[in-house]
């Protein structure tokens, strides 16, 4: 309620603010639009914001990969997130924004007959920069078939106890719920080559 009653973030919502030719680069996508909004509302200090770039399942490729991500999926995110990170830069905002690009899950390596691939825990990439964090940097490979972590694994934990950090969020505490401990994190450190 206080995000929306407040004139600087409700004032975040208008897109129309925007100059026509910043928004046409971030994508006239809902995903390039979205990324904007989040661009926007940390601008006027909302200290947090998810921008969900999968609505419906669509990035859940099981089948017809490859011709999915070519020419829909992956265009249109490396034009939102570069964007994004373009302008964060430019207006001086990107070394106190962080900017997580995660997954739950990787995607099989084997192709299924449906020219798709399954859900794959094992193995999968994210992106993550500003927000004070080291950059230029790739952290673990691997094997040749990307099935397994080969050098360097880093567990979920750990991204989440590294945006914890930048975020100022001590993980070492533990908050009740109906007389229940609930820690912050159950385990994990911040991932050193980062921080």
């Amino acid at each position: 309620f206080e995000m929306v009653s407040n004139e600087a973030t409700r004032n975040a919502f208008d897109l129309s603010q925007e100059p026509l030719a910043l928004r046409e680069r971030y994508g006239n996508t809902r995903v390039g639009q979205e990324a904007i909004l989040a661009r926007r509302l940390a601008e006027a200090g909302v200290p947090f914001t998810l921008v969900n770039f999968s609505i419906n399942q669509d990035w859940d490729t099981h089948s017809n990969n490859f011709k999915t991500l070519r020419n829909l999926r992956l265009p249109n995110l490396d034009r939102a997130v570069s964007a994004l990170l373009d302008d964060l830069q430019e207006r001086g905002m990107l070394d106190t924004t962080l900017v997580a690009v995660i997954t739950e899950f990787g995607r099989t390596p084997k192709i299924n007959p449906a020219a798709g691939r399954d859900h794959w825990s094992d193995v999968f990439s994210i992106i993550m920069a500003g927000g004070g964090l080291k950059s230029g940097q790739i952290i673990g490979t691997s094997n040749s078939r990307g099935e397994v972590p080969h050098d360097r694994p880093v567990h979920f934990n750990d991204v989440m106890a590294t945006i914890y950090r930048q975020l100022g969020v001590p993980t070492d505490r533990v908050h009740y719920h109906e007389g229940r401990p609930v820690p912050v994190l159950y385990s994990g450190k911040p991932i050193d080559e980062l921080v």
